[in-house]
């Protein structure tokens, strides 16, 4: 028993699961806004509050830098990233790209439960829209994506859109001016899920449709970015005087 223990301390062990679990509490606190850019990491509060070593946090941050939402400065630390208008610039076209090529690899695939899980998600867009519920038109807009996403049936596709839709969710909350145009949004969104219902449907047009529906977001977070810029410059001038 002794010779077995003396094996095991010799094992290249990482407490992955822990890390992973560490990576994706820090994630989701980043996407909603918890901590926000230029906002420090600290790593001994983040060591105290999940009572764990420097190394499963400094694993953590390594992640977070790979998923692009955390900057490791040498000799200072984790800090979240600020999102600048290249990250607006490089990710709508990409997403756009993809989210329609899932779009296209969907169509031939759907089941008829899959048609139905739409129409169920659409008409709880609608709901929420008519009570003006942003954040539950925000989860169910996401369901209706990820549906179809789904259905494509790419593992590939799938797992590059989950990165780059987590983005697209961290962009959302980051900019508190934020707001849905939701008579615009079902309309493009019941659109799309005619185009999945109907046997005549043309899956490039489908394609185009979707990718036309994401890059137009484009111009609407560029805005918001130079609204949050001014409203931090206008804030440094109040503080200086």
């Amino acid at each position: 028993m002794e010779e077995f223990s003396e094996r095991v301390k010799q094992l290249d062990f990482k407490p992955t699961v822990l890390v992973e679990n560490i990576s994706e509490i820090l994630t989701d606190a980043i996407v909603k806004g918890v901590f926000k850019g230029g906002d420090q990491l600290v790593e001994a509060e983040l060591r105290q509050q999940f009572g764990v070593s420097r190394s499963p946090i400094r694993e953590s941050f390594r992640i977070l830098e790979k998923k692009g939402l955390v900057e490791i400065l040498p000799r200072r630390g984790a800090f979240v990233k600020k999102i600048t208008a290249r990250d607006i610039e490089e990710h709508f076209p990409v997403r756009s790209t993809l989210e329609g090529l899932a779009a296209r690899e969907a169509y031939s695939k759907m089941s008829q439960q899959d048609i139905d899980n739409l129409s169920r998600i659409l008409e709880n867009m609608k709901h929420a829209a008519a009570a003006s519920d942003g954040k539950e038109y925000l989860t169910q807009h996401m369901q209706f994506h990820e549906a179809f996403i789904a259905a494509s049936d790419n593992e590939l596709l799938i797992n590059l859109l989950k990165t780059l839709r987590r983005h697209s969710l961290w962009y959302r909350f980051s900019f508190r001016y934020y707001s849905e145009d939701f008579k615009k949004s079902v309309k493009i969104h019941e659109k799309i899920y005619r185009m999945f219902k109907s046997k005549l449907t043309d899956p490039n047009k489908l394609e185009q449709v979707v990718r036309e529906h994401i890059a137009s977001a484009k111009e609407i977070f560029r805005g918001y970015l130079e609204e949050f810029a001014h409203s931090e410059q206008l804030s440094k001038e109040k503080n200086v005087k």
